[in-house]
């Protein structure tokens, strides 16, 4: 039996959440939906971004719906236009197969002229932005007196968005007897104060704990100079290559500032604000979600409503003032079940704050070092060879070989895989070489700290997201294969078909043993103590720092990192048992 059905379902929605690939309800979907199909009642459901909320409540209210009438029965309010034609567009992708159902989405930057007409036709379900449907309101366009359901999803949201008192209006419009659910990701004063201002003894449903943030998402932080934030911004993408990121600012100049900085610096990159025209936002929306953006630079207001699968890493600018505020930040990334990052460029000063953070959401923050000019190389070369290595060959170049072949046949293999890739190494060798070290000591102490003691050892592992690996899967494989504690493998940062971790150096020769000749599903996996030397002393500095001249040479240090990537990606091949 489909798992939806045993929730109650009927069968045109069981029907399409099979078309939609739809295999196992989440844990707010569990909860809900067969509460919400049972008796009319008011229901409080707490919950994280990207959880299945939409689905908790899209599901029980198609399936309530009256086809025989077309008056509107039911109202969504929503915190932004983005999320507004979201939450339409899913509706419709589940009401497949009640096409009697009209959906109709009410949002501003948009004719209003041509809504009022939509619904002048017939509109069961509205889904619509406070500011726009207050409009609709006062102009006659909409009737909401007989609605039987009303949903305010993202409640805490809308009311961070200042929008307490257009809601307050809307819902004076509409019947007592009705059914409301409310949504929200936190349960702040102004919230419990809709609830119960409009609300009759709703039933309350908590996925995790209220505030707690998502399970799924690391939490890492950067300290830094105030002066040197851009910098670390730039590293940190730069460590990452396949980053997929919102990068959260306080201000309108602030994001548009960096934004500006990391284009002009060759970055895949757009500013998200207030400042914008409808239009300029559709249109960044449109490319970040076709990944030609890579970081989108975002105020917290701008962001609200963003819900883009896949994001790869939350990271925060500035901190924001309110604990609430870096909930929602940090859920744009960690989504249904996947993994993600959140990272804080943090100045000293502001330290206290994480702490106070860690405290209300029970997660632990993780202190971590910006990675040095070689690091940042090393990370782009294995990159570089990863992408040569799955490149799809293109058929007519078969006429070109012929004239290649003669033009480089005086290079042997290993000559022309240096030149090959000392174009990307010395790209950022140059930029990097004389780059000083960012990062810069808690010396009060982090939770971090008294747990490691700073003589750690970085290992490269030729496995990553490819290989079906996030930051927790790898590390738990490690963890278990090593017979190590849960916090003796640290700093596990997981890329494409690589990643790095880190143990304490007296796990060294327990690493290197145990990954000699290691097979998993009879493939050879292949660990190696980074190039970069991952070593640091106290205090976060390198202890190679300072050290002759010769060990930092550029050729030194390209023939050891090609090295390590010519053995990982099909160099001298291991001898089989």
């Amino acid at each position: 039996m489909n798992p939806f059905e045993q929730l109650g379902l009927e069968t045109p929605i069981l029907k399409a959440i099979t078309d939609m690939g739809f295999e196992t309800p989440s844990e707010i979907q569990q909860k809900a939906i067969p509460t919400l199909l049972g008796e009319d009642t008011d229901m409080v459901a707490l919950a994280q971004t990207g959880t299945g909320k939409t689905a908790a409540f899209g599901f029980p209210l198609l399936q309530k719906i009256n086809t025989d009438s077309k008056h509107t029965q039911g109202l969504i309010l929503s915190p932004t236009r983005e999320l507004c034609l979201q939450i339409a567009s899913e509706l419709k992708n589940y009401a497949k197969y009640l096409p009697q159902i009209n959906v109709v989405a009410i949002y501003g930057g948009a004719s209003i002229d041509d809504q009022a007409k939509q619904l002048k036709k017939g509109a069961q379900i509205i889904v619509a932005t406070p500011g726009r449907m207050q409009d609709m309101i006062k102009r006659n366009f909409v009737d909401i007196t007989n609605i039987s359901y009303c949903i305010l999803d993202e409640a805490d949201e809308m009311l961070n968005m200042g929008f307490y008192e257009d809601i307050n209006a809307i819902l004076s419009y509409t019947p007592q007897d009705k059914s409301t659910w409310l949504f929200s990701a936190t349960m702040p004063n102004e919230v419990a104060k809709i609830a119960r201002k409009f609300m009759r003894k709703p039933i309350e449903i908590t996925v995790g704990t209220r505030n707690q943030a998502s399970n799924t998402v690391q939490h890492e932080y950067y300290l830094v100079n105030g002066r040197h934030r851009y910098l670390a911004l730039k590293r940190l993408a730069d460590a990452n290559p396949d980053i997929f990121s919102v990068v959260f600012c306080r201000t309108k100049r602030d994001t548009q500032a960096v934004a500006e900085k990391l284009i002009e610096d060759g970055y895949n990159a757009a500013a998200l604000h207030g400042d914008l025209s409808q239009n300029q936002r559709d249109l960044v929306m449109k490319s970040f979600r076709a990944r030609q953006i890579q970081m989108l630079i975002a105020t917290d207001v701008a962001a609200r409503g963003i819900d883009v699968d896949d994001i790869t890493h939350v990271i925060h600018y500035q901190l924001p003032d309110e604990i609430e505020t870096y909930n929602h930040r940090s859920g744009r990334t960690g989504r249904a079940g996947k993994s993600g990052i959140s990272m804080v460029i943090l100045p000293k000063s502001e330290i206290r704050k994480i702490k106070e953070i860690e405290r209300v959401i029970g997660q632990h923050f993780e202190q971590k070092q910006l990675p040095t000019g070689i690091e940042i190389c090393e990370i782009q070369l294995y990159h570089l060879a990863n992408n040569l290595k799955n490149v799809e060959v293109n058929p007519d170049i078969e006429d070109y070989l012929p004239a290649i072949h003669k033009e480089l046949q005086d290079l042997d293999r290993e000559t022309l895989v240096k030149k090959i890739f000392s174009v990307e190494f010395t790209r950022f060798y140059n930029y990097y070489k004389n780059a000083e070290h960012l990062s810069i000591s808690d010396e009060g102490g982090t939770k971090n700290n008294e747990t490691h003691s700073g003589n750690s050892v970085r290992y490269f592992i030729n496995i990553g997201e490819r290989d079906g690996y996030d930051w927790r899967t790898l590390k738990d494989f490690l963890k278990a294969t090593l017979n190590l504690g849960k916090d003796e493998v640290f700093q596990v940062d997981v890329k494409n078909s690589f990643s790095f971790f880190n143990t304490e150096s007296n796990h060294t020769a327990l690493v290197m043993d145990t990954f000699n000749d290691f097979r998993l599903d009879g493939r050879f996996i292949n660990v190696e103590i980074s190039n970069k030397g991952a070593g640091r002393g106290r205090g976060g500095k390198r202890e190679d720092e300072g050290r002759s001249k010769k060990k930092s040479q550029p050729n030194s240090r390209k023939q050891k990192t090609i090295e390590a990537f010519d053995k990982a990606f099909g160099g001298k091949k291991k001898k089989k048992k």
